[in-house]
Protein backbone atom coordinates (compact mmCIF):
# COMPACT_ATOMS: atom_id res chain seq x y z
CA UNK A 1 0.00 0.00 0.00
CA UNK A 2 1.22 3.53 -0.82
CA UNK A 3 1.18 5.87 2.17
CA UNK A 4 2.38 9.42 2.80
CA UNK A 5 5.21 9.27 5.33
CA UNK A 6 6.33 11.68 8.04
CA UNK A 7 9.58 10.19 9.46
CA UNK A 8 10.36 10.99 13.10
CA UNK A 9 12.85 9.82 15.70
CA UNK A 10 9.93 8.83 17.92
CA UNK A 11 7.91 5.70 18.64
CA UNK A 12 4.12 5.75 18.82
CA UNK A 13 1.88 2.79 19.62
CA UNK A 14 -1.59 1.84 18.30
CA UNK A 15 -4.36 3.67 20.13
CA UNK A 16 -2.05 6.42 21.34
CA UNK A 17 -2.84 10.11 20.92
CA UNK A 18 -0.11 11.76 18.83
CA UNK A 19 0.35 15.55 19.22
CA UNK A 20 2.49 17.08 16.47
CA UNK A 21 3.79 20.56 15.68
CA UNK A 22 3.95 20.99 11.91
CA UNK A 23 6.34 23.65 10.61
CA UNK A 24 7.83 22.40 7.32
CA UNK A 25 5.93 23.54 4.21
CA UNK A 26 5.76 20.05 2.73
CA UNK A 27 4.15 18.64 5.86
CA UNK A 28 1.76 21.57 6.13
CA UNK A 29 0.63 20.37 2.70
CA UNK A 30 0.33 16.84 4.06
CA UNK A 31 -1.98 17.97 6.86
CA UNK A 32 -4.08 20.03 4.45
CA UNK A 33 -4.40 16.98 2.17
CA UNK A 34 -5.46 14.87 5.15
CA UNK A 35 -8.16 17.41 5.99
CA UNK A 36 -9.46 17.59 2.43
CA UNK A 37 -9.23 13.93 1.48
CA UNK A 38 -9.70 12.24 4.90
CA UNK A 39 -6.56 10.22 4.24
CA UNK A 40 -4.09 8.77 6.75
CA UNK A 41 -0.31 8.95 6.83
CA UNK A 42 2.51 7.00 8.41
CA UNK A 43 5.16 7.86 10.97
CA UNK A 44 8.13 5.55 10.33
CA UNK A 45 10.70 5.46 13.13
CA UNK A 46 14.09 6.87 12.16
CA UNK A 47 16.63 4.71 14.01
CA UNK A 48 20.20 3.68 13.20
CA UNK A 49 19.98 5.71 9.99
CA UNK A 50 17.11 3.57 8.69
CA UNK A 51 13.33 3.59 8.29
CA UNK A 52 11.95 0.08 8.71
CA UNK A 53 8.87 0.12 10.95
CA UNK A 54 6.29 2.69 11.94
CA UNK A 55 2.66 3.34 12.70
CA UNK A 56 -0.20 4.69 10.60
CA UNK A 57 -1.91 7.74 12.08
CA UNK A 58 -5.18 9.53 11.40
CA UNK A 59 -5.64 13.26 11.79
CA UNK A 60 -8.20 14.04 14.51
CA UNK A 61 -7.98 17.80 14.92
CA UNK A 62 -6.01 20.87 13.92
CA UNK A 63 -5.79 22.54 17.30
CA UNK A 64 -3.99 25.75 16.34
CA UNK A 65 -2.96 27.38 13.06
CA UNK A 66 -0.39 30.16 13.40
CA UNK A 67 0.09 33.19 11.16
CA UNK A 68 3.18 31.50 9.71
CA UNK A 69 1.06 28.55 8.65
CA UNK A 70 2.59 26.30 11.31
CA UNK A 71 0.09 24.02 13.01
CA UNK A 72 -0.46 22.09 16.22
CA UNK A 73 -2.38 18.94 15.35
CA UNK A 74 -3.63 15.87 17.17
CA UNK A 75 -3.63 12.45 15.54
CA UNK A 76 -4.40 8.95 16.74
CA UNK A 77 -2.10 6.00 16.03
CA UNK A 78 -3.62 2.98 14.32
CA UNK A 79 -1.80 0.08 12.62
CA UNK A 80 1.87 -0.87 12.66
CA UNK A 81 3.57 -1.26 9.30
CA UNK A 82 6.86 -2.31 7.75
CA UNK A 83 8.41 0.03 5.17
CA UNK A 84 9.01 -1.79 1.88
CA UNK A 85 10.06 1.24 -0.17
CA UNK A 86 10.70 4.88 0.70
CA UNK A 87 10.62 7.96 -1.55
CA UNK A 88 11.76 11.34 -0.32
CA UNK A 89 8.93 12.82 -2.41
CA UNK A 90 5.66 11.05 -3.08
CA UNK A 91 4.58 11.20 -6.72
CA UNK A 92 3.00 14.58 -7.39
CA UNK A 93 3.48 15.69 -3.77
CA UNK A 94 6.20 17.61 -1.91
CA UNK A 95 6.18 15.29 1.12
CA UNK A 96 7.69 11.83 1.58
CA UNK A 97 5.86 8.59 0.87
CA UNK A 98 6.41 4.94 0.27
CA UNK A 99 5.10 1.43 0.03
CA UNK A 100 4.24 -0.20 3.35
CA UNK A 101 2.93 -3.55 4.54
CA UNK A 102 0.58 -3.53 7.54
CA UNK A 103 1.44 -6.14 10.17
CA UNK A 104 -1.19 -8.52 11.49
CA UNK A 105 -1.31 -8.39 15.28
CA UNK A 106 -2.46 -11.17 17.60
CA UNK A 107 -3.86 -9.28 20.57
CA UNK A 108 -4.95 -12.27 22.63
CA UNK A 109 -3.20 -12.78 25.95
CA UNK A 110 -3.94 -14.76 29.08
CA UNK A 111 -5.61 -12.67 31.80
CA UNK A 112 -3.22 -14.04 34.41
CA UNK A 113 -0.26 -12.73 32.41
CA UNK A 114 -1.89 -9.32 32.09
CA UNK A 115 -2.56 -9.28 35.85
CA UNK A 116 1.04 -10.25 36.56
CA UNK A 117 2.47 -7.50 34.35
CA UNK A 118 0.06 -4.91 35.72
CA UNK A 119 1.07 -5.94 39.23
CA UNK A 120 4.73 -5.41 38.38
CA UNK A 121 3.94 -1.96 36.97
CA UNK A 122 2.21 -1.14 40.27
CA UNK A 123 5.29 -2.39 42.14
CA UNK A 124 7.55 -0.19 40.00
CA UNK A 125 5.39 2.87 40.60
CA UNK A 126 5.35 2.17 44.36
CA UNK A 127 9.15 2.03 44.38
CA UNK A 128 9.27 5.38 42.61
CA UNK A 129 6.56 6.84 44.90
CA UNK A 130 4.44 7.69 41.85
CA UNK A 131 0.66 7.36 41.68
CA UNK A 132 -0.40 4.77 39.11
CA UNK A 133 -3.49 5.80 37.11
CA UNK A 134 -6.36 3.40 37.65
CA UNK A 135 -6.98 0.97 34.81
CA UNK A 136 -9.25 -2.07 34.62
CA UNK A 137 -7.57 -5.36 33.75
CA UNK A 138 -9.78 -5.81 30.69
CA UNK A 139 -8.61 -2.39 29.44
CA UNK A 140 -4.94 -3.06 30.10
CA UNK A 141 -2.63 -4.05 27.24
CA UNK A 142 1.07 -3.93 26.44
CA UNK A 143 0.83 -0.40 25.06
CA UNK A 144 -1.02 1.17 28.02
CA UNK A 145 2.08 2.33 29.93
CA UNK A 146 4.71 1.72 27.25
CA UNK A 147 6.11 5.26 27.56
CA UNK A 148 5.89 5.28 31.36
CA UNK A 149 7.90 2.31 32.58
CA UNK A 150 11.45 3.30 31.78
CA UNK A 151 11.84 1.68 28.37
CA UNK A 152 14.63 3.17 26.29
CA UNK A 153 13.97 4.46 22.78
CA UNK A 154 15.52 1.25 21.41
CA UNK A 155 13.35 -0.91 23.67
CA UNK A 156 10.20 0.95 22.62
CA UNK A 157 11.15 0.30 19.01
CA UNK A 158 11.64 -3.41 19.73
CA UNK A 159 8.21 -3.50 21.39
CA UNK A 160 6.67 -1.81 18.34
CA UNK A 161 7.94 -4.60 16.08
CA UNK A 162 6.42 -7.43 18.14
CA UNK A 163 3.14 -8.64 16.66
CA UNK A 164 1.95 -10.96 19.46
CA UNK A 165 0.44 -9.56 22.68
CA UNK A 166 1.72 -12.44 24.80
CA UNK A 167 5.25 -11.87 23.50
CA UNK A 168 4.91 -8.12 24.11
CA UNK A 169 3.76 -8.63 27.69
CA UNK A 170 6.60 -11.04 28.40
CA UNK A 171 9.05 -8.52 26.91
CA UNK A 172 7.69 -5.87 29.29
CA UNK A 173 7.72 -8.32 32.21
CA UNK A 174 11.42 -9.06 31.67
CA UNK A 175 12.18 -5.33 31.58
CA UNK A 176 10.16 -4.72 34.76
CA UNK A 177 11.87 -7.59 36.61
CA UNK A 178 15.27 -6.07 35.82
CA UNK A 179 14.22 -2.51 36.64
CA UNK A 180 12.56 -3.46 39.93
CA UNK A 181 15.66 -5.42 40.99
CA UNK A 182 17.90 -2.43 40.25
CA UNK A 183 15.60 0.00 42.09
CA UNK A 184 15.48 -2.28 45.13
CA UNK A 185 19.27 -2.39 45.19
CA UNK A 186 19.43 1.40 44.89
CA UNK A 187 16.93 1.83 47.71
CA UNK A 188 18.88 -0.57 49.94
CA UNK A 189 22.09 1.29 49.19
CA UNK A 190 20.37 4.60 49.91
CA UNK A 191 19.09 3.25 53.24
CA UNK A 192 22.60 2.08 54.22
CA UNK A 193 24.08 5.47 53.31
CA UNK A 194 21.44 7.26 55.37
CA UNK A 195 21.96 4.88 58.31
CA UNK A 196 25.72 5.40 58.24
CA UNK A 197 25.20 9.12 58.43
CA UNK A 198 23.72 8.86 61.94
CA UNK A 199 25.73 9.10 65.17
CA UNK A 200 26.08 5.75 66.92
CA UNK A 201 27.69 4.39 70.07
CA UNK A 202 30.50 2.00 69.26
CA UNK A 203 32.25 -0.16 71.86
CA UNK A 204 35.99 0.22 71.25
CA UNK A 205 37.91 -3.00 70.81
CA UNK A 206 40.02 -4.14 73.73
CA UNK A 207 43.37 -4.61 72.07
CA UNK A 208 44.71 -6.37 75.15
CA UNK A 209 42.83 -9.43 74.02
CA UNK A 210 44.78 -9.50 70.75
CA UNK A 211 48.29 -10.76 70.33
CA UNK A 212 50.59 -10.24 67.43
CA UNK A 213 52.85 -13.16 66.65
Amino acid sequence: MHLPLFPLQSVFFPGETVPLHIFEDRYKQLINDCREEAMTFGIPVYIDGKLKFGVEVQLVEVVTTYESGEMDVVCVARQIFKVLHFDNEMEGKPYAGGVVKFLESNNNADENLRLEVLGKIEELYDLMAVQLPEIAVDKFNSYAFAHKMGLSFEQEYELLKLTNEKVRLNYIKKHLDTTITVLNQINRTKAVIEMNGHFKNFDPLDFEDFKVN
